[in-house]
């Protein structure tokens, strides 16, 4: 490929307010490089909507957070935004997070950390939507949403929203230290 010079975003602050620009950026970037697959953090589906919308013409697959993640029994994602989400064309995945399965039952029983915990705290230096783009493209791995081996674009935010964008190559969650993040496109300057 040889040697290239990409550019990267940083915004002043992280948060929502960065949503629109970070979709636009990965839209631009993905349809540059040629890339088809989209995966985007949504919690209660205002980010994956607007993002189905704006990648018209992509694969586009929505992540939230399990049934009872904060709450039993509650699904934050409304039905509203899945209707949106789907209705477009997109693909809503729902299941466990890949760093919160039994080993955060363990630290929230025993008040001890485990090994996925302290990734997370480590992929959370480079910023909190750092570490959930790598997340949900494991997840969507893992659930067949998306073709391991094969470049797509992972958009996550810092609590609502989007504010961070990855080119990225997922991997299955087994192999999780061998998935490839080819840039950076944008983040929150920390």
């Amino acid at each position: 490929m040889g040697e290239q010079i990409v550019q990267t975003w940083y915004f002043d602050k992280p948060g929502p307010a960065n949503t629109d620009r970070t979709l636009e950026i990965a839209d631009s970037r993905a349809r540059e490089l040629g890339i088809r697959t989209m995966i985007v953090a949504t919690t209660e589906g205002d980010t994956g909507a607007k993002a189905v919308k704006r990648f018209k013409g992509l694969e586009t697959v929505a992540v939230t957070h399990s049934t009872g993640f904060k709450e039993p029994n509650l699904q934050r994602l409304t039905p509203e935004n899945r209707a949106a989400i789907e209705g477009d064309g997109g693909k809503i995945l729902i299941c466990m997070h890949t760093f919160a399965g039994i080993n955060r039952a363990i630290r929230n029983k025993v008040e001890t950390y485990q090994v996925d915990e302290i990734i997370a705290f480590a992929l959370r230096t480079l910023g909190q939507g750092f570490k959930v783009c790598l997340e949900i493209a494991v997840m969507a791995a893992d659930a067949g949403l998306v073709k391991v081996g094969e470049p797509c674009v992972a958009i996550a935010g810092t609590g609502k929203g989007a504010d961070t964008a990855v080119v990225l190559t997922p991997v299955n969650v087994q192999n999780f230290f061998d998935i490839r993040i080819h840039e950076i496109l944008c983040k929150p300057y920390l």
